[in-house]
């Protein structure tokens, strides 16, 4: 692979943030359960990760990258905004930017139950399941061990039917 030209790695983050911005909006939506909100971080993520195009390494790694850019928005704004995360939309509420598999984004007790799990644990979940990356595609978003991110995959499963079955 040949290197690419800061140019051609900021065309390159442009164009994944285009093809990838409800992914990047429903994620961001799935931790704040805010439109506003999630609009608000994955804006502020596309602009960071057009700003650091330049430190992309590989091509290949450019739509983890972004990944990992999302997520540490997210990240940043929970811990800037500590206020409960408990009211949830009703579907209705964000139809037109939730279609598709994105359903899954709008059931209440599956919401509630991943908002139960710690952090790194929702995270794995969310990424494999509603945004369909590979398990070696989380780790590298993660930075994490693939063995540590099936385990956390499996531990988050298992306590998330608990809590659907049992719900408190």
């Amino acid at each position: 692979m040949t290197d690419l030209t800061g140019m051609e790695k900021e065309q390159l983050v442009e164009q994944i943030l285009l093809e990838k911005y409800n992914n990047y909006y429903r994620l961001a939506y799935s931790y704040v359960h805010n439109e506003a909100d999630a609009g608000d971080i994955v804006q502020n993520g596309a602009y960071k990760a057009i700003l650091h195009s330049d430190s992309l390494k590989q091509k290949a790694y450019a739509a983890t990258w972004i990944y990992r850019i999302m997520l540490n928005e997210i990240f940043r704004f929970l811990k800037s905004n500590p206020v409960s995360r408990e009211v949830y939309a009703a579907p209705e509420e964000i139809g037109g930017k939730l279609a598709g598999k994105e359903d899954r984004y709008q059931d209440v007790d599956l919401m509630r139950a991943l908002d139960t799990l710690p952090q790194e644990v929702k995270t794995v979940i969310i990424l494999r399941y509603f945004e369909d990356l590979t398990l070696e595609q989380i780790a590298s978003v993660q930075e994490e061990n693939v063995n540590t991110v099936k385990s956390r995959l499996y531990r988050g499963l298992k306590k998330m039917r608990l809590e659907l079955a049992y719900g408190t």
